[in-house]
């Protein structure tokens, strides 16, 4: 199962699918679900960085999920990493197509979310821009780079570095991809912090905060 241009078809999907329980769940191969107990009111896909598993992505928004009505999906990579950071878009990217169905299966429209940190960031500005008819908004913590094969619609992109990451330089990774992303007509909203390759508690509480107000 591959996908080399990391399109997503999620148009043919149709309401029907089992009622998803509240709480977290695992989704094989090493995923995470989690469903708010009054019900989503928007899906959010959530990538990890290199080496990190679904559950780092999750404990990113986990403890505003319920507060803000967001189903959280936090898929693993097939490998340390993302496939197109492998060297090009394939099970990664069918898999999340796949369970994406599913879930929209049981949820029926709802709107969509994709962010990530580190790699998963990159991944998800990367999948942003290629379904931006898909996805309205991307969370990008700390990304690299974006490796679209196209360009689709026009999300919203949320956009943080921290000016001491010495893993992803902020320089030539967080404030080029939002100076790119900006003169390519995106509408970006971008935070520097004091600090390293991390996600701080009050950058989650900013990403969130623009999230609700767009």
């Amino acid at each position: 199962m591959t996908n080399q241009t990391g399109r997503l078809d999620l148009a043919t999907v149709h309401s029907g699918g089992r009622a998803l329980p509240a709480g977290r769940s695992a989704v094989p191969p090493g995923g995470l679900l989690h469903v708010p107990a009054a019900g989503p009111s928007r899906i959010v896909l959530l990538l990890h960085g290199a080496t990190q598993d679904a559950e780092f992505a999750m404990d990113l928004l986990a403890g505003h999920a319920d507060k803000h009505g967001l189903l959280l999906y936090a898929p693993k990579s097939g490998g340390v990493t993302w496939d197109v950071i492998r060297g090009g878009y394939g099970p990664d990217v069918a898999r999340i197509e796949a369970e994406l169905r599913g879930i929209l299966a049981s949820t029926g429209p709802l709107p969509l979310t994709i962010g990530g940190f580190s790699d998963g960031a990159s991944y998800a500005a990367s999948l942003g821009i290629i379904n931006g008819d898909i996805f309205d908004s991307v969370l990008a913590y700390s990304p690299g780079f974006a490796a679209p094969t196209s360009a689709t619609g026009r999300p919203d992109f949320y956009v943080s570095h921290g000016t001491a990451d010495r893993i992803l330089p902020i320089e030539r990774c967080g404030r080029k991809l939002a100076g790119t992303l900006e003169d390519a007509g995106y509408p970006v909203r971008y935070d520097e912090f004091e600090g390293g390759h991390t996600v701080p508690a009050d950058i989650i509480e900013a990403s969130l905060a623009w999230l609700n107000a767009r």
